[in-house]
């Protein structure tokens, strides 16, 4: 059986950050932080989930360190933010790769290991296509023919479950802990911030940290790729002898 592998979208392989950034420069001036105004509030640095315009404002992992040195958004500008992102045309198209050439790297990856790729996201609605087409039209664009992608919600281990994977690549710590208490797939965190930042404990509780797509892809080579078994191998395994 190939290698079933999840890997999730933004802070992963788009930079959905500084396309929220700019957008936020936009309505409020060029002297803001996003970043800021999410840790102020307690809610950390680690990617997004499908924004309740209700609640409070989703947490945003930076693609690069950065210092904080702008003004700090209030919930209700947050909210506008997202409001403003749902009137964009094919938002989801915009985005670029935090990685250059990632999405074409592990497309190569792939084809040469037959593994089965899919790709998963929280990512709420835009103007436009559905959240799905324009995903799949961003992976095209950079390189990844005819991606599957599934728009989820909830536990990502019980995705993981659901759909048999062997391993998932997520750039959020409780998503990679989901996966590896609920499921049995390898969670890798892609890990952007400083290394000596990273999450402890987390090997401990199963979780592989890389700080890169292209280490991600070298730890799947390295110590998820199955033998090939022969024809007999195979039928004895059937056979259970």
């Amino acid at each position: 059986m190939p290698l079933r592998i999840a890997v999730d979208l933004d802070g992963t392989l788009a930079d959905m950050e500084a396309a929220l950034q700019e957008e936020a420069e936009r309505l409020f001036g060029p002297a803001v932080d996003l970043r800021a105004s999410l840790r102020s509030r307690g809610d950390g640095l680690s990617g997004v989930e499908s924004p309740d315009p209700t609640a409070t404002a989703p947490a945003i992992r930076p693609a690069t360190p950065a210092a904080f040195t702008g003004a700090r958004l209030t919930d209700r500008q947050l909210r506008q933010l997202w409001a403003r992102v749902r009137e964009i045309e094919n938002f989801w198209t915009t985005l670029r790769e935090i990685e250059p050439g990632a999405v074409a790297r592990l497309s190569a990856s792939a084809a040469a290991h037959g593994w089965d790729v899919l790709f998963i996201t929280t990512r709420p609605p835009s103007a436009g296509d559905t959240t799905q087409v324009q995903s799949q039209r961003w992976l095209e664009a950079h390189g990844f023919r005819l991606p599957s992608v599934f728009v989820v919600s909830g536990s990502r281990g019980r995705v993981a479950t659901a759909l048999t994977l062997d391993a998932v690549i997520d750039d959020r710590p409780e998503n990679c802990l989901d996966v590896a208490t609920d499921s049995h797939a390898l969670p890798l965190l892609v890990w952007r911030d400083a290394p000596e930042s990273a999450p402890p404990g987390a090997e401990r509780l199963g979780i592989k940290v890389v700080f890169s797509m292209a280490e991600a892809l070298q730890e799947l080579e390295s110590t998820l790729q199955p033998p090939r078994p022969g024809l007999m191998r195979r039928l004895r395994g059937a056979l259970g002898v």
